[in-house]
Parts: C-alpha cells; sequence; structure tokens
C-alpha cells in the first residue's frame, strides 16, 4: 500500500472524540438529521423518496424516531436456535476455509473466505473494528466484506480512489454525511465508527479498500414487470419465493442471488440480483450518456442533468478521486442521488452534484441506476443516439 506517512485530517483529530463524547456528539448528529431531513420531506423537495433503495415498505411517519446505531456484534449463542447447529462448521465452494454460524455472526472478527481476494493480512480496523471501542466494535469487513464488495443496505468501498474513501469517512466524522431516511440504522452506526477512528485507521482502511480491484460482475439486473415475493431483513430484500409473481411498480427490487450463500455465510462470492423496471435500462442510458439531452427540430436542447462521464471517468470507472459508478449496486446508487439532492450528503463534492441530481424524479433515479448497475466493470459505453445527433 506503500503509505508509512500521512498527513493530518483537517478537523478530525481523534482526540476531540474521546470518551462519552463520542456518544453524545452521534446523538446530536442523528437529531440534526431527522430534523433537517424531515424539513425537507415537508417541503416536498425534489424526487419522491426511493423507500425501496433505503430498506423500507413504507415512507417514514412523521412520529418516528431517528434510528440509534446498531447493536455492537456478539459472539453468543442464540437461545432461539439449535445449539450444535450453530456450532457446525460450514464451507463454501473454493475456500479452504470453515467457519460455524458462530464465527460468521461475530462481527468483531470478521471471517475470511478468500485472502486472495484483497491486501493481505487485512488491518486491524478491517478486521476488528477501531481499536478505540475494543471488543465491542464491528470490523469494516464485517458489513462491507472483505473484498470491499459490499451489499445493497451498505456501501461498496471496494476499488474506490483513496482519497475519496478518506474523505467519506471524514464526512462521517463531521456530520456532513448522513441519511435522508433518518429511520436507517447503519448510518448512525457509520457515523460512530468514523468518530472513534484514529487518522491511522482511517488511512489503513482507505488504502486497504483502494487496493481491491473491481473486476468482476456483483450486481446481475433484469427488467421484469414481476418480482419474487420478499420480506424486508436488516433494510435488505430477501426472496421468500422463487416465482415472480409481484408487480414491480416502479421500484428496483435488490436481493442475494442465493439467500443461504449471501445472508447466512457471507460468502463474497455470492452476489444480488436487481429486477428493475421494464425499460428503464434504455431510459438510464440515455440521461447517463447526455443528460437526457433533446432535439427539438434541428435545435439540440440541454437535458434535466449531465452526462456522467465527464467527472466519472469514460468507462464510469472512477477518475482522480472521483468514485466508479459501473456495476455499483443501484440501491446504494439510488441512496446518495436522493441524499445529495436532500441536502443530507454535505461534503466537499457536494456543490457538484447538487445541480446534476436537482431536477430528478424517482423514476429518474430508477433508470439511471439501473443503467450503471448493468453495465460490466471497465465495459465499454456507447452513447445514446442522441449524443451523435447533437455533435453532426
Amino acid at each position: 500500500m506503500g503509505k508509512s506517512i500521512h498527513p493530518p485530517l483537517i478537523g478530525c483529530a481523534p482526540q476531540v472524540y474521546n470518551g462519552p463524547v463520542n456518544r453524545r456528539l452521534a446523538r446530536v448528529v442523528l437529531t440534526l438529521a431527522a430534523v433537517a431531513a424531515a424539513t425537507i420531506y415537508v417541503q416536498g423537495q425534489g424526487a419522491k423518496e426511493p423507500i425501496w433503495a433505503y430498506g423500507f415498505p413504507t415512507p417514514p411517519a412523521w412520529d418516528d424516531k431517528a434510528a440509534p446505531p446498531q447493536n455492537p456484534p456478539a459472539r453468543a449463542i442464540r437461545p432461539n436456535e439449535d445449539r450444535d447447529d450453530q456450532l457446525r462448521p460450514r464451507r463454501v465452494e473454493g475456500s479452504g476455509a470453515s467457519y460455524s454460524l458462530l464465527d460468521i455472526r461475530d462481527g468483531h472478527n470478521v471471517i475470511d473466505w478468500f485472502p486472495g481476494d484483497h491486501p493481505s493480512p487485512m488491518p486491524d480496523v478491517i478486521a476488528h473494528g477501531p481499536k478505540k471501542l475494543a471488543d465491542t466494535s464491528r470490523g469494516c469487513g464485517s458489513c462491507h466484506l472483505p473484498n470491499g464488495k459490499g451489499r445493497p443496505e451498505n456501501a461498496q468501498p471496494g476499488g474506490l480512489p483513496y482519497a475519496y474513501i478518506v474523505r467519506q469517512l471524514q464526512d462521517f466524522r463531521l456530520g456532513f454525511r448522513r441519511s435522508a431516511d433518518w429511520r436507517k440504522a447503519n448510518t448512525p452506526t457509520m457515523i460512530s465508527l468514523a468518530m472513534s477512528m484514529t487518522d491511522e485507521e482511517i488511512h489503513q482502511a482507505a488504502a486497504y479498500f483502494s487496493a481491491v480491484k473491481w473486476n468482476t460482475r456483483w450486481v446481475r439486473v433484469v427488467e421484469t414487470e414481476l418480482v419474487p415475493k420478499t420480506h424486508i431483513q436488516g433494510q435488505l430484500f430477501v426472496s421468500i419465493a422463487s416465482e415472480r409473481t409481484e408487480p414491480i411498480a416502479g421500484r428496483i427490487i435488490e436481493m442475494p442471488a442465493d439467500n443461504v450463500q449471501a445472508e447466512e455465510l457471507r460468502n463474497p462470492h455470492s452476489g444480488f440480483v436487481a429486477y428493475v423496471p421494464v425499460g428503464s435500462i434504455a431510459r438510464g442510458r440515455d440521461l447517463v450518456t447526455t443528460g437526457g439531452l433533446l432535439t427539438l427540430g434541428n435545435q439540440v436542447v440541454q437535458g434535466k442533468t449531465t452526462a456522467c462521464a465527464g467527472c466519472h471517468g469514460k468507462d464510469l470507472m472512477g477518475k482522480d478521486d472521483v468514485p466508479p459508478l459501473a456495476n455499483r449496486s443501484p440501491s446504494y446508487l439510488a441512496r446518495q442521488l436522493y441524499d445529495f439532492q436532500q441536502g443530507t450528503r454535505n461534503g466537499a463534492q457536494a456543490p457538484m452534484m447538487r445541480p446534476v441530481v436537482a431536477h430528478l424524479t424517482e423514476e429518474d433515479i430508477v433508470a439511471i441506476t439501473a443503467y450503471l448497475a448493468s453495465l460490466g466493470p471497465g465495459e465499454s459505453i456507447t452513447p445514446s443516439p442522441v449524443t451523435n445527433t447533437a455533435l453532426r
């Protein structure tokens, strides 16, 4: 990773957040997030909330409270499940490791099915979490997986630019990054973890995840009118039937391709399938590659947004300190577009994103994220035909 001396994170000296202050600051940030989100919701600015992206079946109610940080991980036998089964070793295809459910559920000691997928060894902050939190800490690899592929309910830090990851952790620390839906519990968890990380731990996490290669498909996108019936578990859609019988109703429904592999075993080689409305990929291609340019006679009229490649790279795999978009979780991407639009992401790049998202509707967000998720890593991108018209 080649980084032994790091500049300080301005305004983020870890001693500011020592001890009980950490929890008090987290409560203040969460309260402000709830107030801001409620105000925006009342004003009705921008798109209708894509509640499916946040892992909820219904919009927030006025009396819903801000979610507290999630409970710390606990290595304990669950009394409502068979003890012997929880201790039985499990295996996944292609791995020489074996872990019990007790191991798999232990978020403080991250399991590693495929050590060859990532830089080795994992830094302590990835394997065990911020040192300051001791055995109540949660390792970064617990939620985001050791290969950084992540899951729809959280982020995919693998392959993100080093400087971008550092900046996001700073933003969580300083209250510049919150969720527009104040019920989303893993956002205050991230705030609490970031506030507990030292500068060195932030740099270690950023160096680790930025060194991971994102060169295989993680999300398979399927256009459909019907989706399998699901229930929501930890803000993740999980199928309860294989047949598609439920109308998609303008949503994106992203779920594990294999419930046992992804949920029970936390297999980082078992990806996700995203069901998207019919026609959304083509519409998203237009918005992503041209910004939605319109041709009126011989005139080309500015669209409602901006083509993504100018900042995110011609293959949408990122550029400099700007993150990649191709084949990332559409649920995650949709949350970020809406959070930017609603003003709950206020970091250094927010001023550039605000005009990009200002006029997007929920349907636009569905289309854009469906198209982006459908792209393979490094896949050549063909602009929408209107671009060629505009260039003549």
